[in-house]
């Protein structure tokens, strides 16, 4: 079973175990809100919060715009997309350092997909993100924004971001085995994440005043994701092809490569666990 399992491509496993994935998805997300007293709720009072701090915080006391003359609802709506996307990778990097060590009774298990596990924590967080997707278009409405047809160019855009975190939740969850301080690393690599995307500041802001800085940045999948998403959605720009094949490119290139360290390194799960 295990060489059968080594020799599929990792779509094909996550098909073939899409029970148990779905099973392990919604054990994700009871677990988040598993013992709170508004439950559920949560999934939708977070986001909400969080905006409100950084809506208040970069548009009210350091007075930030995008493209200049935004009213606040518009600026929420611009950080809003941005903290969406995130969110979807910052919950992976935060938890799937200690997916595998978490759960040692389905390592010694030879014919259990451990690849189910790593996928199941995308799986929950990619329905937070629906959540926040939701509460967007919602305030969208409200707010009374105009959309274009290039809208429709969401789910292509996002779909790399998707690929991307099920690649690093194969990485950090197989090299979290050994190295166990790697999940307290996560913390700031988040917080890095955070200011280093573009979420609260246009790109061209970051070019202009840091060109070296940006020769960089420019190559974060994330925040290349975030700036097409925004175009297409809040001004109607259709995405650059280059732009949109290089997060393909690279979120493919990570999640192959993720795919190849879970099952290179699983043999010695049951050893270090």
């Amino acid at each position: 079973m295990a060489t059968a399992h080594g020799t599929r491509f990792p779509w094909m496993t996550l098909w073939i175990h899409r029970s148990l994935l779905w099973q392990f998805t919604a054990r994700y997300i009871h677990a988040r809100h598993r013992g709170s007293i508004l439950g559920f709720a949560w999934a939708f009072l977070n986001p909400l919060l969080m905006l409100a701090l950084y809506t208040f915080i970069f548009s009210q006391v350091f007075e930030g715009e995008f493209r200049g003359g935004e009213h606040q609802p518009r600026y929420a709506l611009v950080i809003f997309l941005g903290l969406m996307f995130y969110h979807l990778v910052a919950d992976i990097l935060a938890t799937a350092p200690g997916l595998i060590v978490s759960n040692p009774n389905f390592v010694k298990k030879v014919v259990f997909p451990l690849e189910i596990l790593p996928a199941s924590a995308v799986g929950a967080s990619l329905f937070h993100f629906g959540v926040s997707m939701i509460l967007f278009l919602c305030g969208a409405v409200l707010f009374q924004h105009p959309f274009t047809w290039v809208a429709l160019w969401l789910p292509i855009i996002a779909l790399p971001i998707l690929i991307l975190v099920l690649g690093l939740g194969w990485f950090l969850s197989a090299l979290g085995v050994f190295l166990r301080d790697l999940q307290q690393v996560m913390g700031m690599v988040n917080l890095i994440l955070l200011y280093t995307s573009c979420i609260f500041f246009p790109p061209e802001k970051v070019a202009s005043v840091a060109p070296g800085v940006w020769a960089v940045l420019r190559f974060n999948p994330l925040l290349q994701t975030i700036d097409l998403a925004r175009n297409a959605v809040l001004w109607g720009q259709p995405p650059s092809w280059s732009i949109l094949g290089f997060t393909y490119a690279a979120s493919l290139g990570v999640a192959g490569l993720g795919y190849w360290t879970f099952r290179q390194t699983r043999p010695a799960f049951a050893d270090v666990v």
